[in-house]
């Protein structure tokens, strides 16, 4: 999707578009920027597979490729990345799907060889984005650098509010829009495992999700979508929130319920998702700290 941005619009919501090459906007003190980048060469590879311990990797990994969201008053930086996304695959470790024609699949690395499938060919993620804090202390002014870190400080609470999807369907000027793929693999013509993030801005707040979809054409459909929303407002501290919700459900279930199961009737997750049992859904908050000392009291 296209989006044709209106500098009048632009400028109504105290917006500028990001220079340099760079590809999106700041907006009521967040800078929203996208990276697209092409798929990780094999040098590239070859250091991930050290760093992950690990040989099994997805068709396509756009592995430079991200979405970057930072409030500039306090240094917090929610970013969505593909190595996170595969390191957190990794460490779940879930099971093998199990596929009648798995035993015919060659998987790439050793095609002509027997292959045991010992470990989630579907690279099914529980990541749902990355945190750290970019600091500039009092002692960093004379060039002794920042602070970022993994253990950011930040506290997301559980909550009973919920996303307002009828705010989000208001029309209002889109003021950027874009979709970043993280990683695709097409299961060996038997399927698709897609990992993306969407994001939107629009004068009164952004919101973006980050959704992974996995068929295995026959067996199984998972959708695991993070969605985060933050409205703007004159408060210094603003309030991200965050919904995640995991579906699943086999062909077999859906047919017996009287859905189709041809894998053209489930190409878009969008459409489908409702016929998906809910296995875990959780609704969190942030509050973002108003400034940099306020962050930096508590890392230190």
């Amino acid at each position: 999707m296209e989006v044709e941005v209106d500098e009048k619009d632009l400028k109504s919501a105290g917006a500028e578009l990001l220079k340099d090459g760079r590809h999106g906007l700041r907006i009521h003190g967040w800078e929203i920027e996208s990276r697209k980048r092409s798929i990780l060469n094999s040098s590239a590879l070859q250091q991930w597979e050290q760093k992950l311990h690990t040989s099994h990797f997805p068709e396509m990994i756009f592995g430079e490729s991200c979405l970057v969201l930072k409030h500039l008053g306090s240094g917090t930086k929610i970013h969505f990345n593909t190595f996170d996304a595969l390191a957190a695959w990794k460490q779940e470790g879930l099971p093998p799907v199990e596929v009648p024609a798995a035993a015919k699949w060659k998987f790439r690395s050793k095609p002509f060889q027997q292959v045991i499938l010992d470990y989630d060919y579907t690279f099914t993620t529980p990541y749902y984005g990355s945190e750290t804090v970019e600091l500039e202390l009092d002692s960093d002014k004379h060039g002794s650098g920042g602070i970022s870190g993994g253990d950011s400080g930040l506290h997301w609470e559980d909550c009973k509010e919920q996303l307002d999807m009828a705010a989000l369907t208001l029309r209002e000027p889109i003021l950027f829009y874009d979709e970043v793929v993280l990683y695709e693999d097409e299961l060996a013509d038997s399927g698709v495992s897609l990992l993306t993030v969407k994001v939107r801005v629009m004068p009164s707040s952004w919101f973006l999700l980050l959704r992974f979809w996995l068929r295995v054409d026959g067996v199984l459909m998972r959708l695991r979508d993070t969605r985060m929303h933050c409205v703007f407002d004159e408060s210094a501290n603003p309030v991200i929130l965050r919904e995640r919700c995991w579906r699943e459900g086999t062909f077999q279930a859906l047919s017996a319920k009287g859905y189709p199961t041809d894998s053209a009737s489930y190409s878009d997750p969008s459409i489908i998702s409702q016929r998906l049992p809910v296995i875990m859904h959780q609704t969190q908050k942030l509050v973002v700290p108003s400034n940099v000392n306020c962050l930096a009291q508590q890392i230190r």
